[in-house]
């Protein structure tokens, strides 16, 4: 369900620092869109090119959400979504940023992943935390990505034959579980997917790795130099090549001076990596 753009999201950022953008102000003026996930109402924000569609679209999958110390220390995924969506506006794509349970402008809908994850982490361990992880993925988020994804295929500004996912961290795990349930994607860009877990979580190498064959979409798979790691990209682009299934992977130079920034990369690099994932995306959503 669409809402008004100005006045909903003056009231729901103006506490965030974000002044209300001029109505015609295309495209960095985002409307925001509820979406329901079960007994939830998650807000997605949503900018869309100039000119008369139907539009190549883009899903975006974000990490597992920030505990209270990470917001105030790293920022909030509002300004994430602000900084992404005119870009992808700007090269032809309708974007779509949701707000999985707990994160951002659906913090009040239900507790999101990263909190669970700690307190099963700090209750029980690694395993697990790792177990959470699984279960979310499978479960919650899994049915929050599937819900923003038939919001964004049944806008009628939207090319529902032309839609691509872009994840990153968590979200690139999601992204990569959601394209082996939804064979009809065109194209999955990752950035930094399972880049902090992939050398804590067996299990959660193993489901990845079992996702791979059924997987149709061509992936790109990204990360700085120092991000957390870089052994899932290079795992997963092995399986693919293995596979002879279309993919790429890219690591770029280090961003920033701390893993977390290299982490960022999606955010803290977009000049950087702009050209080759636009070219990625246009090849294979254009056609």
């Amino acid at each position: 369900m669409i809402k008004p753009s100005i006045p909903v999201l003056a009231a729901l950022l103006l506490h965030l620092g974000f002044a209300a953008p001029a109505i015609g102000q295309t495209p960095t003026a985002p409307q925001m869109v509820e979406v329901r996930s079960g007994s939830l109402t998650l807000r997605a924000l949503l900018w869309r090119p100039q000119g008369k569609g139907p539009f190549p679209a883009i899903l975006l999958n974000h990490g597992s959400g920030r505990s209270r110390e990470e917001l105030q220390r790293l920022g909030t995924y509002e300004q994430q979504a602000y900084v992404l969506g005119p870009v992808f506006a700007r090269h032809g794509y309708v974007f779509f940023y949701p707000f999985r349970r707990g994160v951002g402008l659906s913090a009040d809908q239900g507790t999101n992943a990263v909190d669970l994850m700690n307190a099963e982490f700090d209750a029980h361990g690694q395993d697990a935390r790792n177990s959470m992880q699984l279960r979310l993925l499978e479960n919650e988020e899994m049915n929050d990505a599937i819900s923003a994804l038939a919001v964004l295929r049944s806008m009628p500004e939207v090319d529902s034959h032309r839609v691509a996912v872009v994840g990153h961290s968590f979200g690139g795990s999601l992204t990569l579980l959601l394209a082996e349930r939804q064979p009809d994607l065109r194209a999955l860009v990752i950035f930094s997917g399972a880049g902090y877990s992939w050398d804590r979580s067996a299990p959660l190498r193993a489901r990845m790795t079992a996702a791979v064959p059924h997987i149709a979409a061509p992936v790109f798979f990204i990360h700085a130099e120092n991000d957390f790691a870089l052994s899932a990209g290079k795992a997963m682009d092995a399986q693919f090549a293995q596979l002879h299934r279309p993919h790429r992977l890219q690591i770029y130079p280090p961003i920033g001076q701390t893993v977390e920034d290299g982490h960022a990369f999606l955010y803290l690099g977009v000049t950087t990596w702009e050209p080759d994932v636009f070219a990625f995306l246009d090849e294979h959503t254009q056609k």
